[in-house]
């Protein structure tokens, strides 16, 4: 593991980082290393620190988490903001997942493995809009994770747009397979039925 700090003095413009060890950084360092920001993840060994949100995006990930739990099957549970473990050197933080229920241990738990997703679902920030459009689907694809939505503020009224796509186990990467507004109407990876316009009233 790599050097680790002191806890940084709040009255410094500037705290001090972990310094990545030979090779890069690996899951485990998110344990514990000391002070981490909050929702840190790491990506191919690089510890990726998330810029603070855009009111859009908290409230589209409750709507989102909200309708995929309002039809999640019992065998399946819906969490927000967790660590999704890839590879040893990879584990990013999706906005929502769908895992399956026996992956769920305890309420002290704070990763889950790419094999228990069926769905990870960005939405796209600014600051991320790479990452999110890019990066992660390519790494969610080949972690073997069968769905991918991404959700886009669009329109002049700001309102959700979400991409979904799912995976094809021949060529290891997305296929588009619906562009929602206003609606969402699925059938993958589970009956889902959802009111994007709610985000006005929330």
């Amino acid at each position: 593991m790599g050097g680790i700090v002191t806890a940084p003095d709040p009255r410094h413009a500037n705290p001090v980082r972990p310094v990545p060890p030979p090779g890069g950084h690996t899951v485990d360092d998110l344990d514990r290393l000391p002070n981490l920001p909050p929702h840190t993840e790491l990506i191919d060994g690089s510890l990726v620190f998330l810029s603070p949100r855009r009111d859009f995006h908290s409230l589209a990930v409750d709507l989102i988490a909200a309708g995929l739990r309002q039809t999640a099957p019992e065998g399946l549970r819906v969490k927000r903001e967790m660590t999704v473990v890839l590879t040893e050197q990879t584990a990013p933080e999706p906005d929502v997942i769908v895992v399956r229920a026996d992956a769920v241990h305890n309420r002290r738990q704070t990763r889950y493995q790419a094999k228990d997703v069926l769905l990870a679902v960005e939405v796209v920030s600014p600051e991320s809009a790479e990452r999110d459009r890019e990066t992660k689907p390519l790494k969610y694809a080949r972690a073997g994770i069968p769905h991918f939505w991404r959700v886009e503020m669009a329109g002049p009224d700001d309102h959700p747009v979400v991409y979904t796509f799912e995976r094809d186990p021949r060529t290891a990467w997305y296929s588009p397979t619906g562009v929602y507004q206003g609606w969402l109407k699925a059938d993958e990876p589970y009956r889902i039925d959802l009111d994007l316009t709610e985000i006005d009233r929330m």
